[in-house]
């Protein structure tokens, strides 16, 4: 039996604490450590583990799972590839993924290892169906729908707001939007038409309430492209009611056959999830076994989820995949 992949998690917020548990039950899987910034104040659950503030303190890693916010996977995977480890990350502002594959791409290659990127759900699972559909029904159109579930980008956003004290925003489809693209009807959708936003707000005593409404449904890049309904709460029926983050979507290809497209097609890959970072978590970690079979192989530089082959996220082998699967 070969050894047992040794991972580093990479910081320990929400996706961070599920790639611990996912780790845990992983067969194949060995727990290096857990890189967080207070590595002083350990909480109870890590105090079997080795808890560091710097990946430099572990030793023989072999794939570091970066769970840091978007805009800090950067830093964390540049020094993680340079000390020859490999990563894998959820990297999602989908206009930069190009820039952050090249700087990945770079390094990686420099020091000889793998540096697996965008790998959730959405950029991830989503961007392979949508890939999928449009090499097997080149004729038609792609449609992507999000929810219902908790935006965290977007609740972050009116947390920011004048006035606010907590926050949820929901990202709500529209039915009779995913009903005519099921129908096969092709139409043309704006974000609007797709998507319904939901904000439930626990304001500040003696804010202006109206002023807070007013600017979250004007924000741009966020709400001001959508119908956008604000409920203030209280923060005990905040906490009561939408502790969750649940999320899921649909992605749909439609599309036509045939030398004069008489033949309609319908291709729908959807989730629904409990809970986003949970999911997430196990995304990452079968990501995470691809990166070191790439690394164990030669490989180096960054991968995408359309460079990997769906065998080296799994645990069986090629044998048992043909047999079980195929």
């Amino acid at each position: 039996m070969s050894r047992k992949i040794r991972a580093a998690v990479v910081g320990y917020g929400n996706i961070g604490k599920y790639v611990l548990d996912a780790l845990r039950v992983a067969s194949d899987f060995e727990i290096a450590g857990i890189v967080r910034r207070d590595a002083a104040n350990i909480p109870v659950e890590l105090k079997e583990y080795n808890v560091v503030n710097s990946i430099s303190q572990l030793e023989k890693v072999d794939v570091a799972v970066l769970c840091t916010p978007t805009r800090s996977v950067e830093k964390f995977a540049l020094e993680c590839l340079e000390m020859g480890i490999n990563t894998v990350d959820s990297f999602d502002t989908h206009a930069r993924i190009p820039e952050h594959f090249k700087n990945m791409d770079r390094v990686s290659k420099e020091a000889g290892t793998v540096s697996l990127i965008s790998s959730g759900w959405d950029p991830g699972l989503f961007s392979l169906n949508r890939l999928l559909g449009q090499a097997i029904l080149p004729n038609g159109m792609d449609y992507t729908f999000w929810g219902k579930g908790v935006s965290q980008g977007h609740s972050d956003a009116i947390r920011r707001v004048e006035g606010v004290k907590d926050a949820k925003q929901y990202t709500v489809p529209i039915e009779s939007a995913i009903e005519a693209v099921r129908n096969g009807e092709n139409p043309t959708l704006t974000p609007r038409e797709k998507h319904l936003r939901e904000c439930y707000v626990v304001a500040e005593e003696g804010a202006d309430r109206a002023k807070i409404e007013e600017t979250i449904k004007n924000m741009p890049n966020y709400f001001a492209e959508y119908n956008t309904i604000v409920h203030f709460i209280s923060e005990e029926e905040l906490e009561k009611n939408h502790s969750g983050i649940p999320h899921g979507g649909f992605v749909i290809r439609s599309g036509k056959t045939g030398m004069n497209k008489e033949h309609s097609h319908i291709i729908e890959y959807s989730l629904k999830l409990d809970s986003n970072p949970e999911f997430t978590a196990n995304v990452l970690l079968a990501y995470a076994r691809a990166a070191f079979r790439f690394h164990k192989e030669g490989v180096s530089g960054a991968k995408s989820v359309f460079d990997i082959a769906p065998a080296y996220l799994s645990i069986k082998s090629g044998e048992e995949l043909r047999k079980t699967l195929l």
